[in-house]
C-alpha cells in the first residue's frame, strides 16, 4: 500500500506534479529506461520536504534525479519514487559585488555558464558542453583534468532529511575527482559560484576552444551519459580500452564510440542490458590485459 498511499497523498498537492509509470528514458540522456512507479516533481522546498516526509513515512524507496545525463536506469524500471527538482530550483540570483552568483540545483549547467558570459563574469568557461544540473555537478565535482566546479563554489545550501536546510562553505566541503564530501543522502538545493569580472572576448575565445575541442574528442551528438569510466590514477580510461581495440565493439544497440572510447553510445535501439553487456565486456579485457580494474563513473538504477 506504501506507493498506493504516496500516490494519494502527492497528487494535486501544492507546487507538486506527479507522474505514474512514467518511462525514465524520456528524462535520461541515454534515452534508456523503464518507468517509475511514480516521477514527482517539486516546485518548492515545502513540496519537496512533504514529499521525501511522505515517501519515508511509508517506507517507499526514492531516488533524486537531475537531467539524466550520469545514469543508467534499467530496462525493468525503478519500483519507487523518483524526485525532480522544479521552478523554485531554476533560479538565478546575483549579489551586489556583481560577480557572486547563487544558482538553484535544478538549473542546467550550460545556462549557468552563458548567464555568466552574458554577464562578463570568468571562471565557467570549461564547463561548456557539459550537460547536466548544477546539482549534479556539484555532487561530482564536474569538469575537466585540470578544471572542477568545485574550485569556484564559495558554499552549498544542502536539504537532510529528517533534519531540514544544511549549508556548508567551500573549506567544508573536500572536492576531488568527480567527487565530492557532501553527505549522500543530502539533497543539493543551491550553490553560491565566486566568479571573476573579463572581457566577454576572452570568456567567448576561452569557450570556443573547450567546446572545440569537446567537439572534437567526444560523441557529442550521440545518446550516452558521458564518460562510463573514471580515468585510473595517472592514466586514461579511454586509451586503455582504445588500445585493447574496442573501439566499435557493440552489443546490440550499443557501442563503444569510435570517437572516444570511454563514451558507449545509444545508437538508437540500445537496452539497459545493451550497455551493461558492454560495460562487462570492456572491464573484463582490460583487466585482462593490463591487471587494471575500470570503476564506473555512471549511476545504475533499479538494478
Amino acid at each position: 500500500m506504501g506507493l498506493f498511499n504516496v500516490s494519494m497523498a502527492l497528487i494535486g498537492a501544492l507546487d507538486t506534479d506527479v507522474l505514474e509509470n512514467e518511462k525514465l528514458a524520456r528524462h535520461t540522456s541515454y534515452r534508456i529506461g523503464g518507468p517509475a512507479s511514480l516521477l514527482v516533481t517539486c516546485h518548492s522546498y515545502h513540496a519537496l520536504r512533504r514529499a521525501i516526509e511522505t515517501v519515508n513515512a511509508e517506507g517507499v524507496p526514492w531516488v533524486v534525479m537531475g537531467r539524466g545525463s550520469n545514469i543508467l536506469v534499467s530496462d525493468d524500471g525503478y519500483r519507487g519514487v523518483v524526485i525532480m527538482l522544479g521552478r523554485e530550483f531554476g533560479r538565478t540570483v546575483i549579489a551586489e559585488d556583481g560577480c557572486t552568483l547563487t544558482v538553484g540545483a535544478a538549473t542546467v549547467l550550460m545556462r549557468v555558464v552563458n548567464d555568466a558570459y552574458a554577464r562578463g563574469l570568468s571562471g565557467l568557461e570549461f564547463a561548456v558542453g557539459i550537460p547536466g544540473t548544477l546539482g549534479g555537478a556539484i555532487n561530482m565535482d564536474a569538469g575537466t583534468r585540470d578544471e572542477w566546479i568545485g574550485s569556484v563554489v564559495k558554499s552549498v545550501v544542502t536539504y537532510r532529511p529528517g533534519t531540514g536546510i544544511c549549508r556548508y562553505d567551500h573549506d567544508q566541503i573536500a572536492w576531488g575527482y568527480r567527487s565530492c564530501s557532501l553527505p549522500a543522502g543530502e539533497i543539493v538545493l543551491e550553490a553560491t559560484l565566486g566568479l571573476t569580472p573579463a572581457s566577454k572576448q576572452d570568456i567567448s575565445t576561452k569557450m570556443d576552444r573547450y567546446l572545440s575541442r569537446r567537439r572534437r574528442t567526444q560523441p557529442m551528438a550521440a545518446a550516452s551519459c558521458g564518460s562510463v569510466f573514471r580515468n585510473p590514477p595517472d592514466g586514461s580510461a579511454g586509451k586503455l580500452i582504445e588500445d585493447c581495440g574496442l573501439k566499435g565493439f557493440c552489443v546490440g544497440g550499443a557501442e563503444v564510440s569510435p570517437v572516444h572510447a570511454n563514451f558507449i553510445v545509444n545508437k538508437g535501439a540500445a537496452t539497459a542490458s545493451d550497455v551493461l553487456n558492454v560495460i562487462r565486456t570492456v572491464r573484463g579485457k582490460v583487466q585482462e590485459t593490463y591487471g587494471v580494474e575500470l570503476q564506473t563513473e555512471v549511476k545504475f538504477l533499479g538494478f
